[in-house]
């Protein structure tokens, strides 16, 4: 693995139209790329609109198959461009089988692995679980790492954003990056020091696994209003915000509410340095965290 690494990630609006969304994403992969990027991030989801805002089960018609034409599309572009391409996915594994799944491509390799998003959430306007099967963490597609030609990509899905649990195992497993594809956003109706508080809870936790585990991380959300198709809420304003920091937190590149697209270096020496100093690993008390594997530490 190089010492730097030229990384980048795309932030954007996403449409119903897959082809209108994936121009969009394509276009931002071919600057990153033309700038010099060998890894580039997509958000969550990025061929389509966020579409769990409601229950409807017509909508299962936009998944695909693993090797489906949006991943072929995907796994096109990362070959000519000779990049490793994490992109987004809603999965039909089998009927009535269906993921949120993150996907990634290296270079002339193809499709190199996959991550099937752990945690699944469930509130008004996010209803993820009527569509979404959590990952199979048995199966090799939970918390490992993904082999790649510019390192090992311990990819996660937004909703596993908050959980520094699934951080730590997969900088466990040797991830040399953290990256998660995300979809978040505020409900229009909550006042603007409410809406502060979330964009700040989330950029900060993230910026925090990246510090419990001296690991440089990207994350890659949405931007733009979209509809609720019931009507039932206002929508949902998708707050971007996307970033990369290193490995003790520290904000290299970070975007606003529009389409952008991010691009910096990474040193990917500084781990082992910022490791060396700060041995959280060597610390840690594994002989007292048993506890760890419970809902909840009832007395």
């Amino acid at each position: 693995m190089s010492s730097t690494l030229k990384v980048g990630l795309v932030q954007q609006q996403a449409w119903p139209d897959k082809a209108r969304s994936l121009q969009e994403s394509d276009a931002g992969v071919r600057e990153l790329a033309g700038k010099g990027a060998e890894l580039i991030l997509l958000q969550e989801l990025h061929a389509t609109h966020y579409f769990c805002q409601t229950e409807d089960d017509r909508l299962f018609d936009l998944a695909e198959p693993l090797d489906g034409p949006s991943a072929q599309h995907l796994a096109a572009l990362a070959a000519e461009l000779d990049i490793v391409l994490v992109g987004s996915l809603f999965e039909r594994r089998a009927a009535g089988l269906y993921h949120n799944t993150a996907v990634v491509f290296d270079r002339q390799r193809g499709r190199v692995g996959h991550y099937r998003k752990m945690h699944i959430p469930d509130d008004p306007g996010f209803y993820e679980k009527f569509y979404f099967t959590p990952g199979d963490a048995e199966e090799n597609a939970g918390f490992e790492p993904i082999e790649t030609s510019v390192g090992r990509l311990g990819v996660l899905v937004c909703w596993d954003q908050w959980y520094p649990e699934a951080a730590r195992l997969m900088a466990l497993a040797g991830a040399d990056l953290l990256l998660y594809p995300t979809a978040i956003g505020w409900h229009p109706p909550d006042d603007n020091p409410e809406k502060q508080r979330q964009k700040d809870a989330w950029t900060l936790v993230q910026r925090s696994h990246g510090v419990a585990n001296g690991l440089p991380v990207m994350v890659a959300n949405r931007v733009g209003h979209e509809a609720d198709p019931s009507n039932a809420t206002s929508g949902i304003d998708f707050w971007g915000g996307s970033f990369i920091c290193g490995p003790q937190g520290e904000m290299l590149a970070q975007a606003d509410d529009d389409t952008t697209h991010l691009l910096t270096e990474l040193d990917m020496t500084r781990s082992e340095q910022v490791r060396r100093a700060w041995p959280y690993l060597r610390d840690r008390r594994v002989d007292a965290y048993a506890d760890l594997t419970k809902r909840y530490r009832d007395r």
